[in-house]
């Protein structure tokens, strides 16, 4: 990776020399981390409350039926209404916040569940529901409630604290631009500590003594260009601009090297005299940013794309399984050789993966780089190949990368090959958004397949196209988008002009 703390031509003082090589080390040692797969805020928050929902109307049910009768569905509707209000008043009062959660106060806790069981039992004696909810009922079901998401939040306290430690709740972050606003940045953020930030260091394309190598004790670890490189070798969540909006060519010029990267993109607004609208903004602590790119498929879209992957990739698993089964012994009877085929091609963030096929070449010219594509009548396809890649039977062993490895979704840009090219070019260097489309994971299916983009890519137009279906995609994800291309993939598979 290049660096501004490369070796250069001058010569420097030893002073200097020596805190360049102390830097460039940081750099690499920051690039060779294993950074630990990072877990949501969002999602942790919002598992809490669901959690907490469930136990809070779990107990007044269980107490119902068991300790003092009451009528089923009185006692149902009683758990629900309950159970939200007590979510809701922690949620009105930040409860569901990191900060809080990690530093929990259990007298502010249990005010609030006291306030808000003094309501129902005042409920309880205007409207005269004794008959229906007796008093030890409601007394007991607020001790039991109490003291369970007092223990409830003691632990989830020490589960927060475990994963801040470990990496996995943290937001690593970098700053692009250096001098003054980051220093000022950083000042700002030191005086609040939120527990889930995590100062990488800086980037910056200045090498004078606007952009110093240290900013508030954090190094300077390259240029814009280099970060592309550092995403690429270890987990960045957050890149944060601290170059002022003014600096509108500057910022266009970084963002459209950036974009490409699965992270969120935020333009610091501490120093702005511009003011936006409180929505406008989001915030670390108080320190406002203004919102450029998101993370596609995040927090809970993640969630319900992984789930939807394991249990619907399952279940085809198991209803394909004698179609898998006749074609493994096509494969074996037409040729010699496995029946399975591996092969490195390109998956989330750039990460090279290997997807399973079933075997549609001779052994001897199995290509595990695609450096020749597979045009029409090829010699190097046995008869069996040509049905099953026609066909798409070939791609089926990618069931197993979807529910045992995880590295491939059922809908998704497809994973292309190392060495991919369109009219003797590497696809990179035919469309110059190319490497967006690896901000999600690929899939076995997508939006260029269902579309006619499925196939030999012989020609610039053909990838070009592939890429634009695969970012109106990204940029379009619903669940529902998902379930509609699988249901229309088996239709795409007639389409065959371009498969072979």
């Amino acid at each position: 990776m290049t660096n501004v703390l490369r070796d250069i031509a001058t010569p420097e003082p030893p002073e200097r020399e020596n805190e360049a090589q102390r830097l460039l080390a940081a750099t690499r040692a920051l690039q060779s981390s294993a950074a630990t797969p990072a877990i949501s805020r969002v999602v942790l928050e919002g598992f809490a409350r669901i959690v907490e929902f469930v136990l809070i109307a779990a107990t007044g049910l269980s107490l119902g039926f068991m300790e003092t009768p009451v009528a089923r569905a009185p006692l149902a509707i009683a758990a629900v209404l309950v159970a939200a209000g007590l979510v809701l008043a922690f949620q009105s009062s930040s409860l569901y916040k990191l900060g809080f959660i990690r530093k929990w106060k259990a007298l502010r806790l249990g005010a609030i569940i006291a306030s808000v069981f003094g309501i129902a039992f005042a409920i309880l004696l205007l409207f005269r529901l004794e008959a229906i909810y007796p008093r030890e009922f409601l007394a007991t079901w607020f001790g039991s409630t109490l003291l369970l998401l007092l223990c409830e939040r003691a632990g989830l306290a020490l589960i927060v604290d475990r994963l801040i430690k470990s990496g996995r709740l943290v937001r690593r972050t970098a700053l692009v631009g250096g001098g003054s606003p980051a220093d000022a940045l950083l000042q700002q953020l030191f005086a609040q500590a939120p527990p889930d930030l995590q100062i990488l260091g800086i980037f910056d394309d200045r090498t004078d003594e606007r952009s110093p190598d240290v900013v508030a004790g954090f190094p300077k670890l390259g240029t814009v260009d280099d970060l592309l490189e550092f995403a690429r070798r270890t987990r960045i969540d957050l890149v944060i601009f601290t170059l002022p909006i003014t600096a509108e060519q500057r910022l266009l010029q970084m963002l459209r090297k950036l974009w490409v990267l699965p992270i969120d993109i935020r333009l610091a607004a501490h120093m702005s005299k511009l003011q936006f609208r409180p929505h406008s903004y989001s915030y670390l602590g108080t320190v406002p940013l203004i919102d450029i790119f998101e993370k596609p498929i995040a927090d809970w879209d993640l969630v319900i794309k992984h789930c939807f992957d394991r249990i619907v990739g399952a279940l085809c698993l198991l209803l394909l399984a004698p179609v898998m089964a006749l074609v493994a012994l096509a494969v074996r009877l037409d040729s010699k050789g496995p029946i399975l085929f591996k092969q490195k091609r390109y998956g989330f963030n750039n990460e090279v993966i290997e997807i399973y096929k079933f075997r549609s070449m001779y052994i001897d010219t199995l290509d595990f780089g695609a450096a020749k594509l597979v045009s029409k009548g090829d010699p190097r396809v046995t008869r069996v190949g040509r049905f099953i890649r026609k066909t798409s039977l070939d791609e089926l062993p990618q069931l197993f990368n979807v529910v045992f490895k995880g590295n491939l979704s059922l809908v998704g840009p497809r994973p292309h090959a190392l060495h991919a090219k369109a009219a003797e070019r590497e696809y990179d260097k035919v469309v110059d958004s190319y490497f967006a489309r690896h901000r999600v994971r690929p899939g076995i299916t997508g939006w260029a397949q269902i579309n006619g983009w499925r196939g030999e890519t012989d020609t610039t137009d053909k990838i070009q196209g592939r890429v634009e279906c695969d970012l109106y995609y990204i940029e379009n994800w619903s669940i529902w988008l998902d379930i509609s291309i699988l249901l229309a993939t088996p239709f795409a598979l007639f389409k065959t002009a371009n498969a072979y």
